[in-house]
């Protein structure tokens, strides 16, 4: 689907300008994107790819807490789980990222200094994004300047539904310059969205400004990631691909808790993007739970039995 043509200055950017292109995308075939999602998610893989595509899956997991009862103690838990997911396996690979609160930036990066997973936070008044610019920049600043990589933040949803895309258009382009070198992730809320026109275009909005993730959800906020969203979003990438030769990444997050959803979304990439999307760089799975099923399927690959169910941490 080619991109609808837009000069998009910055200095000549209103919220008409934003209207203009955002609704020049023909509408989305919601049946059809249903469709598509579901065949996908019928794929089946052999053994050998199977084993090959849980460990890139579980290179692809922000292992994430972001919960108010968080303490140093969890997150220094939760990071040594995603150095080691497995004790008695080394051969099992290291997650992508730890993602918490930005108070527990400090802790995470810490415990996970030289073992190559990156620390993630989430910013922006987090999940609601009902804060001052002032509050938003500075929850950024302060995880940035502890060590976080990465900055998960949420648009305001509010603007965005009611037509002020150059707000959240604005909010976005200020952010990035607050995240310096660290990899920035915008958070949809496509639970809250409600359609998948609204995700196709804020999907565009979002990679317009600057985003080098976009992520479907907080996870606080049902439905979450669902196949067809991320279908929405990986076409949106891919056609931003297509126009610009930029490469942006999405992050589905949230309800994402089987071996079966990770593999259906790593099968969703091959199909939309193509398999340059498959690594760790262009695409992440947020999850809290996700990890241990994975662990238990990559044992029972190679052993023929399954763990039992206290044999791994609960996260």
């Amino acid at each position: 689907m080619p991109v609808p043509h837009t000069a998009f200055a910055p200095e000549a950017m209103s919220n008409r300008s934003l209207r203009a292109f955002l609704h020049g995308f023909p509408g989305v075939d919601e049946v059809g994107a249903r469709a598509r999602a579901q065949d996908l998610s019928t794929r089946s893989i052999k053994t050998t790819a199977k084993a090959e595509a849980i460990d890139l899956a579980i290179r692809m997991v922000d292992l994430t807490t972001l919960e108010g009862a968080d303490t140093p103690g969890k997150v220094r838990s939760l990071c040594a789980k995603a150095v080691g997911p497995d004790p008695a396996d080394r051969t099992v690979p290291r997650v992508g990222a730890v993602c918490v609160y930005p108070d527990m930036v400090a802790t995470a990066v810490e415990a996970l200094r030289g073992t190559g997973v990156a620390v993630a936070s989430v910013a922006t008044a987090f999940p609601s994004g009902r804060a001052p610019m002032e509050a938003k920049l500075a929850d950024t600043r302060r995880a940035v300047a502890d060590g976080a990589g990465e900055i998960d933040m949420v648009i305001d949803r509010g603007a965005f539904l009611s037509g002020d895309y150059l707000k959240v258009f604005e909010e976005i382009v200020a952010i990035k310059e607050a995240c310096g070198a660290a990899h920035l992730k915008v958070i949809l809320e496509t639970g809250e969205l409600a359609t998948y026109d609204n995700v196709r275009r804020a999907s565009h909005l979002a990679i317009r400004a600057g985003a080098d993730f976009v992520k479907t959800s907080t996870g606080k906020v049902s439905p979450a990631a669902t196949l067809p969203v991320t279908l929405v979003m990986l076409e949106a990438v891919r056609d931003h691909h297509a126009a610009t030769g930029r490469r942006v990444g999405v992050k589905p997050a949230g309800g994402i808790r089987t071996t079966k959803d990770a593999i259906r979304n790593l099968v969703l990439v091959n199909e939309v993007v193509g398999p340059d999307w498959l690594t760790p760089a262009l695409f992440r799975i947020g999850a809290s739970s996700l990890l241990n099923d994975l662990l238990m399927q990559r044992t029972r690959l190679s052993t023929g039995t399954y763990p039992g169910p206290d044999y791994y941490t609960l996260d």
